[in-house]
């Protein structure tokens, strides 16, 4: 009896026990990251830079995050540590999160009709929370930038004649195929999605909502979000935050919604997140949709779009190069903010390279 108490006690003594660290008012610092795979890292994130020609890859600010401490950290001028970065379509997955708190208040169902909270989209009354998440409203809408803009959706919602109400706008399209049954990637469903949440709320919850369900839990001190005339937020578009301050969503996905010893986001919210929409058709897009986030999954027998990342990488992704990676088995959390214009830059060999710089 003794004896096997004796074991019992030596077996805990050689557990370990492995804290999680958050950030406080900052983030801590980990033991930064040196050698020659960094040094790799970063002559492909930060090369010599043109500016008169803005061409080849333009990094910002590359932040990397493993264990909840930062263990490299770079930025190119003007951008700074201090410096609220446009997130441009990262202000999705960001919506999308800002609605996981919302959903875990039992403010709506992913079944939800839209038109339920939104009365615009009574002409679309079969479009539900969930086809908007997945960009599977239905709607016909054209998301080119540079290469078509006289027949884009988009940059007539954004600058021309659907700035000063971009929801009503994207309500307004026609439908082109039943919802839930096709991706057709939209910043107008995000946006939509945005007035839904205006209408759950109603307005003065609403135009507090993303700093008092999200921002301030996180420790988000440095957050601006652009409205519409219609004092909706652009959920497409127009949030700006620090890398660290947008490194603490990450970390917050990265554990599953946990927030220390708060559970922010369901758990269930996150797995929606992070499964794929079953209507996808392979090499559609640069990624994998799931709820509003971008992943790295291999479906319908194509490899995974990062082949050099782990299978449960998932993202937040932005025009001109903007990224937030999470790698939740490697606890990596990864930012990077640029100004890319020539479709140089890769995603699956940043990742390549991070991987390689923060092995022992």
């Amino acid at each position: 009896m003794v004896r096997g108490l004796l074991c019992v006690v030596l077996l805990l003594a050689t557990v370990t026990v492995h804290a999680e660290t958050w950030p406080d008012k900052d983030w801590a610092n980990g033991t930064p990251l040196v050698g020659v795979a960094v040094d790799a890292l970063d002559a492909y994130a930060f090369p010599p830079r043109d500016d008169t020609t803005r061409q080849g890859i333009r990094t910002d600010a590359l932040l990397v995050i493993r264990d909840g401490v930062v263990i490299y950290e770079r930025y190119a001028a003007p951008t700074t540590a201090s410096t609220p970065h446009l997130t441009w379509s990262i202000s999705k997955s960001l919506m999308a999160t800002v609605l996981g708190v919302a959903y875990g208040d039992k403010r709506f169902k992913l079944t939800d009709p839209v038109a339920r909270f939104y009365p615009p989209m009574k002409q679309h009354p079969t479009v539900t929370m969930a086809d908007l998440l997945h960009w599977a409203s239905g709607l016909d809408w054209q998301e080119d930038y540079e290469y078509a803009p006289l027949k884009s959706s988009v940059v007539a919602m954004l600058y021309t004649r659907g700035r000063a109400n971009m929801a009503e706008f994207a309500a307004d399209t026609e439908a082109s195929v039943a919802p839930g049954q096709a991706f057709r990637y939209s910043s107008g469903d995000s946006n939509i999605l945005s007035a839904a949440l205006k209408g759950m709320l109603g307005h003065k919850a609403y135009v507090s909502y993303p700093w008092d369900a999200l921002f301030k839990p996180l420790g988000i001190r440095n957050a601006t979000w652009e409205t519409d005339a219609d004092e909706t937020f652009v959920a497409s578009s127009y949030a700006y935050l620090t890398a660290r301050d947008l490194a603490r969503v990450g970390l917050l996905m990265a554990r599953d919604g946990r927030w220390g010893d708060q559970q922010l986001l369901p758990q269930d919210w996150i797995a929606f997140n992070r499964q794929p929409f079953e209507q996808y058709k392979a090499g559609q897009d640069e990624a994998v949709p799931g709820g509003h986030w971008w992943l790295n999954r291999p479906i319908q027998g194509a490899p995974r779009p990062w082949s050099d990342a782990p299978a449960d990488t998932f993202a937040a992704l932005g025009h001109w190069g903007q990224a937030l990676y999470v790698m939740p088995d490697e606890q990596l959390v990864i930012v990077r903010y640029a100004d890319d214009r020539d479709g140089s830059y890769r995603h699956n060999e940043l990742l390549k390279r991070v991987l390689a710089a923060v092995q022992p």
